[in-house]
């Protein structure tokens, strides 16, 4: 599955993680957002901010100062499973 990139770079608290909100919304369940970001800070925000939205943080590293998260969109909460029946 491809991924959608987000450039935060240069962006300070909440920023980040608040241009990643807006982003996911308008991804499909199960799609895959990159956020390369600079602020120290955005490892707990990314952290709390996926634990608390049911997002997914399915990885995150640092090169050379450079912070990269990878989000995955959390299911639609009023998506059925799989074969089952959708209520009329």
């Amino acid at each position: 599955m491809s991924e959608i990139l987000l450039d935060a770079r240069g962006l300070t608290c909440p920023l980040p993680v608040l241009k990643a909100n807006r982003m996911l919304r308008g991804l499909p369940p199960g799609a895959r957002l990159r956020v390369i970001a600079t602020d120290r800070a955005s490892v707990a925000d990314f952290q709390a901010f996926c634990r608390e939205t049911g997002h997914a943080l399915i990885a995150f590293g640092e090169e050379g100062g450079t912070l990269s998260f990878v989000i995955r969109r959390r299911p639609d909460p009023d998506a059925a499973p799989q074969g089952a029946p959708r209520p009329a």
